[in-house]
């Protein structure tokens, strides 16, 4: 209690007071463009589908420059709030319904072992964990493995971006199954591509795509 009247937690954009289980005040929360839809989104899924096969594609946020979706992206990648994706799937469960064919499994893109070890957290996890709790599906964290340390993709060049494509290795024997792979944020889709192509090498498997924000 002393270190919550020492410390309040702030609002990310204007720094009013809030409550702990909070990441920005109600007044800022319009500022964001969230996608609201029971059918996916087109433009995640056009890009997407030009990269590799999927079913459907969801997206919550629009990750436009300067924005308080990408503040708060950045405060769950890199400032050590791993709260902050729970929070990001309350809002996905609240704002966002999937198709009533259900995949049947959750599975989010893997940070290479040394990042992970760096960063002390996959800020993927618990969204994925919050957003199969609220689906009732389970997740599987370890399903695919990072078979490299990369540099972020926003520190790449092109070339550089391409060889990721075969940055990933399927970690356990599935098939057929209706998967749905987690991810921050869709750039260039390269990564998402790298990672789809692992999971739909087993006979049966097929893919849907849940990104926390789309860069346009």
């Amino acid at each position: 209690m002393l270190l919550d009247f020492l410390f309040p937690n702030r609002c990310l954009n204007c720094q009013t007071i809030i409550g702990g289980q909070e990441i920005v005040c109600q007044i800022c929360m319009e500022q964001i463009r969230f996608h609201h839809s029971e059918s996916g989104d087109e433009r995640l899924y056009e890009r997407s589908h030009l990269l590799f096969p999927l079913r459907e594609a969801y997206m919550l946020m629009n990750f436009e420059k300067k924005s308080l979706a990408r503040k708060i992206i950045h405060e769950l990648k890199y400032k050590r709030r791993e709260i902050t994706g729970k929070i990001l799937a309350e809002w996905a469960a609240e704002k966002i319904t999937l198709k009533e064919e259900l995949p049947q499994l959750i599975t989010t893109i893997p940070l290479h072992p040394k990042k992970l070890k760096k960063r002390g957290y996959n800020q993927l996890h618990l969204f994925a964990e919050k957003l199969a709790e609220h689906l009732h599906i389970p997740y599987d964290h370890e399903l695919i493995l990072r078979k490299r340390h990369n540099k972020a993709q926003a520190l790449q060049d092109r070339n550089q971006r391409m060889k990721n494509r075969t940055e990933f290795q399927l970690n356990k024997n599935i098939t057929h199954q209706h998967i749905l792979l987690i991810d921050d944020v869709f750039t260039t889709g390269n990564t998402m591509a790298s990672a789809a192509w692992e999971l739909l090498k087993p006979p049966g498997n097929s893919l849907s795509i849940f990104v926390m924000a789309l860069d346009d």
